[in-house]
């Protein structure tokens, strides 16, 4: 694996470097990668998870030496220990994305419920309404997992369906015409790491956001996949997605189903999943409820009279059929997960 780091500041090229390179030499040795620095870029060549642990290093080295002149053996030594002998896996409780000085944790119970899910499990449906942090949370897993050298890329997955409204052809090249679709994975991305750090990993492929359509005939080992809306999936997308699960590899699987905007008449992938993987060994499914939002308090108050209300008078919903469909689901058993609530219930903090 090859991955090039724009230096922040090269005008301190020679002093984060180290007298003669010899910085430079002992990250070469320590993590076994081959460094070459060039003008204002470090190239850095060799296996996936050393590579991902020499650039953090070199980017912390980056921030240390911010506002100073220099940086001491002393603090270089602290740096690689931080770094290259981090071998804990995250807590569930606090992941280090790539932003620095930010730590993003669960907010509710339920969602360290969720956070733990996906680190103990290599498959887990999470539903539940808007604002409850599925997709932001699965990015920030994904992304502590790359940054910790726990997996080596990232593979962010969507269907390319619209809510509700036709948008017609839509001009520009393919990737110009998913964007929209894919819009709300780069805005948590982007939380989570500078946009040119997030310009090189999608460049050297560690970083794929692609529509499902585009996931066919795939295997994807050593990787953290997430599909996100997948309530907007058939039942043939779905089992299509998940056989493309490889060896030490994760995959998330998040959507609301009281938003399907599928056909009339089309099942949901994620309804019909759930029903027929409940209770298969190795797999968690969990709900997050109206307790768990944590977007405006106003969106949780929108979210429980539009689920106690239908929205045509006289005519079931879709969102009810799917209710009906999709009960409160509990974990994997054995998997110590707190049990979720109904819809409008309140758990106890």
């Amino acid at each position: 694996m090859e991955l090039s780091l724009t230096l922040k500041e090269p005008h301190k090229r020679a002093a984060l470097f180290g007298p003669g390179d010899a910085y430079l030499r002992r990250i070469r040795q320590t993590l076994d990668v081959q460094l070459q620095a060039r003008n204002n870029t470090v190239r850095i060549v060799g296996e996936p998870t050393q590579v991902a642990r020499a650039a953090a290093v070199v980017e912390r080295l980056q921030e240390l030496i911010r506002g100073r002149e220099y940086i001491d053996e002393r603090a270089l030594e602290q740096t690689l220990a931080d770094v290259a002998g981090a071998q804990e896996r995250p807590s569930g409780e606090a992941l280090a994305v790539f932003t620095p000085h930010v730590v993003i944790s669960p907010r509710t119970e339920g969602q360290r419920g969720y956070v733990r899910a996906m680190l103990d499990y290599d498959m887990v449906f999470c539903s539940g309404p808007a604002g409850t942090g599925k997709t932001y949370l699965a990015v920030a897993v994904a992304v502590s997992l790359l940054k910790s050298g726990h997996t080596n890329r990232i593979v962010l997955v969507r269907p390319a369906v619209e809510a509700g409204e036709k948008l017609g052809f839509l001009p520009g090249d393919l990737q110009q015409k998913v964007n929209p679709y894919l819009r709300p994975l780069f805005d948590a991305m982007h939380d989570m790491m500078t946009f040119d750090q997030l310009k090189r990993f999608m460049v050297n492929d560690i970083i794929e956001v692609i529509p499902l359509a585009y996931m066919r005939g795939r295997t994807l080992n050593n990787a953290v996949i997430i599909l996100d809306e997948a309530q907007n999936c058939t039942p043939s997308q779905m089992l299509m997605f998940l056989t493309r699960l490889g060896h030490h590899s994760k995959m998330i699987v998040t959507g609301d189903d009281s938003q399907i905007d599928l056909e009339p008449g089309q099942a949901s992938g994620l309804v019909d999943a759930v029903s027929r993987l409940r209770g298969v060994e190795g797999i968690a499914i969990l709900r997050l409820t109206e307790v768990d939002i944590i977007r405006h308090k106003l969106v949780q108050a929108v979210v429980t009279r539009y689920a106690d209300e239908p929205l045509t008078a006289g005519r079931p919903t879709r969102s009810d059929n799917r209710r009906r469909t999709l009960p409160p689901t509990e974990p994997a058993p054995d998997s110590g997960l707190p049990s979720s609530s109904p819809a409008g219930e309140q758990t106890k903090q």
